[in-house]
């Protein structure tokens, strides 16, 4: 073959190879593209959870210019979102909001789970907090944590409680526990049926995420007692830690976004990027403190999924502390 016959074939083929390159990379759509997000929570409407994620899928679509649904798939104590949510392709189009209650409770309250809370799991970024008050029917003679204990002892199996979540169950669990008091579980599916059954006094207790029972407290259809985390709550301020009367009780419930095992690095870290912005907003701040969640977010996906295998370690040590069998 003639030099100048062999330049030509080379340059031919070397321009084939980068039409082909450039035409790959022109195929690959960039996150986001046309399809709708859907940010799964495993919890009913007017649930805590629901209540943030309707907030941040709002703001969240705004940031990517894109459409964001929030899709109620409650039950089974947060199971039945997480199984679905774990199945979920992994290209950043189904992402999971949810609480310790499927990530950091459930592998210890539950003898057989069909997803794997690190395994099969994505972490982007914790949200914030949810705080969890002890609140009682207004017509339970009572009026601070002490008085519930005395009265609670005084009526052995007469006072039962609502447990629509792991956080509900654990922290009457280990107050039952710690104090060796006698109260019946009451299981519900959801959050607002067990605040309806509260002020009703079907039940009497209730350990309630401030998202749903906030309106509640402060037009005192029912009575808050304490807040469980030893630190309080900035939102209700007057309120104290049920650990000032039981020693050494401490529960918090934290909230997060995770994605589906195995979606790509730069998918995950563009949806952090925006929840920081989004987080940082103090209009978003005041809107979700606005329904009883305080913002608490993680700089990094590596050091929400640090936190995530650190509350599953905590959850089960105070699970087993509580003597609470798996079901």
């Amino acid at each position: 073959m003639q030099r100048s016959a062999f330049l030509r074939l080379l340059k031919a083929s070397t321009l084939a190879g980068a039409l082909a390159v450039t035409g790959l990379a022109s195929a690959q759509v960039p996150y986001p593209g046309a399809g709708t997000i859907t940010l799964v929570v495993p919890f009913a409407a007017g649930s805590g959870t629901d209540a943030v994620a309707r907030v941040v899928a709002q703001k969240l679509g705004e940031r990517l210019k894109q459409s964001v649904i929030v899709d109620n798939r409650a039950g089974a104590s947060a199971q039945i979102g997480a199984q679905f949510a774990a199945k979920a392709k992994p290209d950043g189009y189904t992402l999971f909001m949810t609480t310790n209650t499927s990530h950091s409770a459930n592998p210890w309250l539950f003898k057989s789970l069909k997803y794997d809370p690190i395994k099969d799991f994505t972490p982007i970024a914790r949200v914030g907090e949810l705080p969890f008050a002890l609140v009682v029917s207004p017509k339970l003679p009572v009026k601070s944590v002490q008085e519930l204990l005395d009265y609670a002892k005084a009526h052995p199996d007469k006072l039962s409680y609502g447990t629509p979540n792991s956080t509900s169950e654990v922290a009457l669990e280990t107050i039952k526990f710690i104090s060796r008091l006698q109260i019946t579980k009451v299981p519900y599916k959801s959050s607002p049926q067990a605040l309806t059954d509260l002020m009703g006094d079907q039940i009497q207790v209730y350990v309630a995420d401030l998202g749903s029972s906030w309106s509640m407290i402060k037009s005192d259809r029912v009575r808050a007692l304490g807040v469980t985390a030893a630190k309080g709550s900035s939102l209700l301020p007057n309120l104290p830690p049920i650990g000032k009367t039981i020693a050494g009780f401490d529960l918090t419930s934290w909230n997060g976004i995770f994605a589906p095992a195995h979606t790509p690095k730069e998918v995950v870290d563009r949806i952090n990027a925006e929840l920081q912005v989004i987080l940082a907003d103090k209009a978003v701040r005041e809107q979700l403190a606005g329904v009883g969640f305080e913002v608490w977010p993680t700089k990094t996906p590596e050091e929400f999924a640090g936190y995530v295998n650190d509350q599953l370690a905590y959850w089960g040590k105070l699970i087993k502390q509580a003597g609470i069998e798996k079901e």
